[in-house]
């Protein structure tokens, strides 16, 4: 074994220096929130909250199971994350596969011009006015639909399809009497288990955490996801530091969403903090093999 020289010891203390200040950032706030939501409000209107919670109360846990707004919302996003996460996939590897076999005619020009509507795209108004004429306003379609297909999602599959599969495999279903469907379900789609957990992944945390095309296209209250409600919530508390008459109803009410507001952010991103470590390993291996090859 080599001995690591003076450079080389000054550099792994270095980079191991770099690494404990970037994890102290990114995991830092984490603990805020999670003290924070089972803090005081008090303390945390007075700003001593800084890591360790203090008077640990569970009373926004509370208020938030007994939110029906909050559970409907949570109901909601589950439902709009399940669904669309199931079309998102769908349609995904419908485009992806195609794609990627070399006897597909055309696949370079099809690709091309997915690749256009990267940069390129009608705009806010415009896709407005054509939910609107689809009559999708105010349903579930409206969070659904436009959104059903990433370019860079395809791309990274249609990737992962090209150079992890051979075609040799393929090649031998066809001799078999396996036809392009039953060589997808068969065939493929088995050997694919790493960029199917990724883009289960990313188009699950994409509708987890959506609530622009919500506040567009939804009215009606009872279909709010959660990120929704969380905003509400949110500017609420905003409107009550900016009202000038402070008394003793108003700074219990603040106290009150303090504390709610904490307690949601916890329970709104806890399914998908869990839901990470299942996936870490096809998480890393797909967007390596995806992503890098090719």
């Amino acid at each position: 074994m080599i001995k690591p020289s003076l450079g080389d010891r000054i550099f792994a203390i270095t980079i191991y220096i770099v690494l404990s200040l970037i994890l102290l950032i990114v995991i830092y706030p984490l603990i805020f929130v999670l003290s924070a939501s089972i803090s005081n409000p008090e303390y945390l209107l007075r700003g001593e909250i800084w890591l360790l919670p203090k008077d640990i109360t569970f009373d926004g846990y509370v208020k938030v199971f007994q939110n029906k707004d909050i559970l409907n919302g949570y109901k909601n996003t589950i439902m709009y994350t399940v669904l669309g996460t199931a079309i998102n996939l769908l349609l995904t590897v419908m485009a992806a596969y195609p794609l990627s076999r070399n006897d597909f005619y055309g696949r370079n020009y099809i690709t091309a011009l997915m690749v256009f509507t990267m940069f390129f795209s009608g705009g806010m108004i415009p896709m407005y006015l054509l939910i609107k004429d689809l009559h999708m306003l105010n349903t579930i379609w409206a969070l659904l639909l436009p959104g059903a297909v990433s370019v860079y999602n395809v791309i990274i599959m249609r990737t992962f399809f090209q150079t992890s599969i051979p075609n040799e495999i393929q090649e031998a279903a066809a001799i078999d009497g396996c036809s392009n469907i039953q060589t997808l379900l068969r065939i493929v789609l088995p050997l694919s288990a790493p960029i199917i957990a990724v883009m289960v992944l990313f188009y699950a945390v994409g509708h987890w955490n959506a609530f622009f095309n919500a506040l567009i296209y939804l009215t009606d209250r009872d279909k709010y996801p959660l990120q929704i409600i969380l905003r509400e919530i949110l500017i609420q508390e905003n409107m009550d530091e900016m009202t000038s008459r402070i008394d003793e109803d108003i700074i219990k009410h603040m106290m009150q969403v303090e504390g709610l507001k904490y307690a949601v952010v916890v329970v709104a991103n806890l399914p998908v903090l869990l839901l990470y470590p299942f996936l870490q390993k096809y998480f890393v291996k797909g967007v390596m093999i995806g992503a890098l090859k090719g």
